[in-house]
């Protein structure tokens, strides 16, 4: 196969699965707005963070029209406005924190909520196809990138101020980073049906590179976001309802079900690059572990949950390697597990920062009451019931750790303790990524 054929395979097989060649799975050029119908909706949308803090948000969705939904007609209006009316979703629900939490979603926010979602094939709750995949924009096109969060913005965000942005923005630039990655995955399929041992072997190189520059940018999370708030503040207003003790019935989505139903919220393992990593791999997760990661493709875009199933259907790249005997294939294979193992290390580490240290210092704090004032009354909003859980509603460190060593087992030598792994990615590969983010 010469070099434009693959490429055009590429190109026409990521359009199959509405995957962007530049962006990967984030959506290019979120919209901003929708047609002015639709300006009750964005007015609360835009302005849930404040409406929180006066204690007015659920006034002010009791006071919203019931808006029809057949004036959406783009791809682009739906994920908008799934964006905005889970917004204000997760803004009404979890108003008052922990405490006074709600039964029931008022039908001008759960009808046309369900019907945006039924359109888009995805759960009426916030997810990571939300916050991160379509609420970003570039404040300046040509704008300079040396400082990556700088040019980049969120379209809707929730309590918590620059943490907020920085979580969401972050997490997109983990995002970005596996996008070359990402495309070379069709290029390790097609090798192993051509059995092109070279063409697999530089594709896994691109791939084990992706992961790399993933794990850096995961990094970025230490610098701008503060533990404390994203503890005290942001957590409670990612989580869902389902296996959440603060809403062990659910929520009823009024003029939709009469029964109480149960969605979990934003989690990591919504991202559907992980998915494709870990089949690409051979990466078994069974279990409880299993379960949940399987859950979770249900709140991907339909498209992008095909592409997983797409991937897992192909022959083994595992047996493939296997019966090549190659050793720099091996090699290459075994590297690409390692920086697997070494993201998720990294993953835990965060959340040892962002969520097991917290929880400690919530207990001691409330159990001594001193400590700075901002750290006390941050802690003091943390919902305890939440200690020990995702926002996705899975045992958290439990969860991370399972995934993590399923990912180990998935070595072809079991000595093999990632030793080979090669120097890091430089952050400039990062940063220039963004920079090139580009507006279809």
């Amino acid at each position: 196969m010469g070099t434009e054929v693959k490429n055009t395979e590429t190109l026409l097989s990521l359009r199959k699965f509405h995957i962007s060649e530049d962006c990967g799975f984030i959506l290019p050029e979120p919209l901003t707005d929708l047609p002015v119908y639709y300006k009750p909706w964005m007015d609360i949308a835009r302005n849930v963070t404040e409406l929180i803090s006066s204690h007015s948000l659920r006034l002010r969705i009791h006071d919203m029209p019931l808006l029809e939904t057949h004036l959406l007609q783009s791809y682009r209006e739906l994920r908008l406005a799934h964006l905005a009316l889970s917004t204000m979703t997760m803004g009404y629900v979890w108003q008052e924190g922990e405490r006074e939490t709600v039964k029931v979603l008022p039908k001008n926010l759960s009808v046309p909520f369900c019907e945006v979602s039924r359109r888009l094939g995805l759960p009426p709750v916030l997810i990571h196809a939300d916050t991160v995949l379509a609420n970003w924009k570039k404040t300046d096109p040509d704008g300079d990138c040396s400082c990556v969060l700088r040019n980049l913005e969120l379209l809707l965000t929730l309590p918590g101020g620059e943490s907020v942005r920085g979580f969401f923005l972050v997490t997109l630039l983990v995002e970005l980073a596996a996008v070359p990655g990402l495309k070379s995955i069709l290029d390790v399929i097609n090798g192993v049906h051509y059995n092109d041992v070279a063409m697999v072997t530089k594709a896994l190189d691109v791939v084990s590179q992706a992961i790399d520059s993933m794990k850096h940018a995961l990094k970025l999370m230490h610098e701008y976001v503060d533990p404390t708030i994203f503890y005290g503040i942001m957590r409670i207003f990612l989580s869902g309802w389902k296996d959440n003790p603060l809403m062990s019935e659910g929520l009823v989505y009024e003029g939709v079900h009469e029964k109480p139903m149960e969605f979990s919220g934003g989690s990591a393992a919504q991202s559907t690059i992980l998915h494709c990593f870990d089949e690409l791999l051979g990466v078994q997760h069974e279990g409880n572990s299993g379960d949940f990661l399987k859950r979770m493709r249900d709140y991907m875009p339909p498209s992008h949950k095909r592409f997983i199933e797409d991937i897992s259907s192909r022959p083994s790249l595992r047996d493939f390697v296997l019966k090549q005997a190659d050793e720099r294939l091996t090699h290459t294979f075994e590297q690409c597990v390692a920086r697997l193992v070494d993201f998720r290390n990294c993953h835990i580490n965060i959340v040892t920062r962002y969520i097991t240290i917290p929880a400690s210092r919530a207990k001691q704090l409330r159990e001594n009451k001193q400590g700075l004032v901002k750290e006390l009354n941050a802690i003091r909003k943390a919902p305890t019931a939440l200690e020990e859980r995702g926002t996705g509603g899975s045992g958290i460190m439990v969860f991370l750790k399972t995934v993590r060593d399923e990912t180990k087992d998935s070595y072809i030598s079991q000595s093999t303790n990632g030793n080979q792994v090669l120097p890091d990615a430089p952050m400039t590969a990062i940063l220039n990524a963004a920079s090139e983010l580009k507006i279809e």
